[in-house]
């Protein structure tokens, strides 16, 4: 199975195709251009590279968040059209979950934080070892004061990651002592490569849907509405 998926929760847009749990190709980007402008000629570019059309694609795939509400919608629309013109399911991949994914066996907690800005962020808690990913409890959007103390529960190894997590590293570390570790540079944004692959493991146990009821998972709402909010 030939997985396209799409990745445009952060300031970096990436897209990827995958076969059977090896990645093809991937192509990614954080350039001034914005998603709208670069994500359909680079999956043009992708496909090219790989001698491939949207045709031949089988499940077609994207990040739905939580990230950028303009980056989000941008990723979404596109891969619903691909595969509503090919006929193709599709398949949602939480963009926490992608980011966590990245980490390689972790004896301990990986907590992926996307920058929410105001001290706030977007985080969940993983463990990946022996081959094994799951999550452990929800998703959350919150104050990196209530992060830290909800990881200082932990009595094992902490790693952070995201480009939430150089930003309050002291503050977790503070929290959490010597446990927290703070992931490399390259492990800040989200890939295309790894919501490819989680897909290809979501196909397997046929969680799939049609192309209309692919949704983004925002966990707050919009500045616009919060403004619209605050004024009535």
């Amino acid at each position: 199975m030939k997985i396209l998926a799409v990745e445009t929760a952060t300031m970096t847009a990436s897209c990827a195709v995958a076969e059977d749990g090896r990645v093809l190709g991937e192509l990614s980007t954080s350039h001034a251009k914005t998603h709208s402008q670069q994500l359909v000629p680079m999956i043009r570019s992708l496909l090219e590279l790989l001698d491939l059309d949207t045709g031949q694609i089988d499940l077609y795939a994207a990040s739905i968040g939580p990230g950028s509400f303009t980056g989000l919608r941008i990723g979404i629309v596109t891969v619903k059209g691909m595969a509503y013109a090919q006929n193709k399911p599709v398949c949602g991949i939480p963009t926490l979950d992608a980011l966590a994914y990245s980490v390689n066996d972790f004896d301990g907690v990986i907590c992926p934080m996307m920058d929410a800005r105001n001290d706030q962020v977007y985080t969940a808690v993983y463990r990946k070892k022996d081959g094994v990913f799951q999550r452990v409890g929800d998703y959350h959007a919150i104050h990196v004061s209530e992060l830290a103390g909800m990881l200082a529960g932990f009595g094992e190894e902490i790693l952070i990651l995201g480009d939430g997590a150089p930003i309050h590293y002291e503050t977790v570390k503070e929290a959490a002592g010597r446990r927290v570790w703070l992931a490399d540079k390259a492990l800040y944004f989200p890939r295309a490569a790894c919501t490819a692959l989680l897909a290809g493991k979501q196909a397997k146990l046929g969680r799939l849907s049609s192309p209309f009821e692919l949704e983004p998972l925002y966990l707050r709402k919009s500045q616009a509405e919060r403004m619209k909010e605050s004024k009535s």
